[in-house]
């Protein structure tokens, strides 16, 4: 039997400077009840989110319909570009794709971030094995997790997720066999 992870990106959130407590806006929350509809017949069995209110949010409800409470995963939370809000965020997130070991003052370079993720997702693999497990999570951290096991996982992909977005990754122990989108299943 094989272990799925579903990450799901958040959905739209209200920006503000707050990354912890950054809750959903209005159309967000309009989307959790897709996500929940999308994930009714995949038989979770758990549901983990990173600490952030937006990621927690977005799974919230699959957590209810399945009658669990949500797990939170300090590794799962979105890797931390800078310590002070980027004047050029194109160009940040741009460098530190392309140089895997570099950050920017006070951030996580992708190697760091996705070092973080990755014992994360192992340790749920190893732990909740032959499960459907939701991951409620955010884009650059789930495209690094993604891009360690399969690197055509990058930036351009990365630039290409919605908000939300759902991924089914399938498991065989801790090899990966299949990676498949399911947010465009919506009716």
């Amino acid at each position: 039997m094989y272990t799925n992870i579903y990450f799901v990106r958040h959905a739209h959130s209200t920006y503000t400077p707050d990354e912890l407590n950054r809750p959903l806006s209005v159309k967000g929350f309009k989307d959790v009840n897709l996500v929940t509809k999308l994930l009714q017949n995949k038989q979770i069995d758990v549901v983990y989110a990173s600490p952030y209110r937006r990621a927690i949010q977005t799974v919230q409800g699959i957590a209810d319909y399945i009658g669990k409470e949500i797990t939170y995963e300090e590794r799962f939370k979105e890797r931390k570009l800078a310590e002070k809000p980027v004047a050029d965020f194109e160009t940040g997130i741009k460098q530190v794709w392309e140089n895997p070991n570099f950050c920017l003052k006070g951030g996580e370079s992708n190697i760091a971030a996705q070092g973080r993720g990755v014992e994360a997702l192992i340790h749920l693999l190893e732990e909740q094995q032959s499960k459907n497990i939701v991951v409620g999570t955010h884009g650059n951290i789930m495209v690094l997790m993604m891009n360690y096991f399969d690197k055509t996982y990058g930036l351009e992909f990365w630039k290409e997720l919605q908000m939300p977005d759902i991924y089914q990754l399938s498991f065989d122990g801790t090899t990966l066999l299949a990676i498949k989108r399911i947010w465009n299943e919506h009716p």
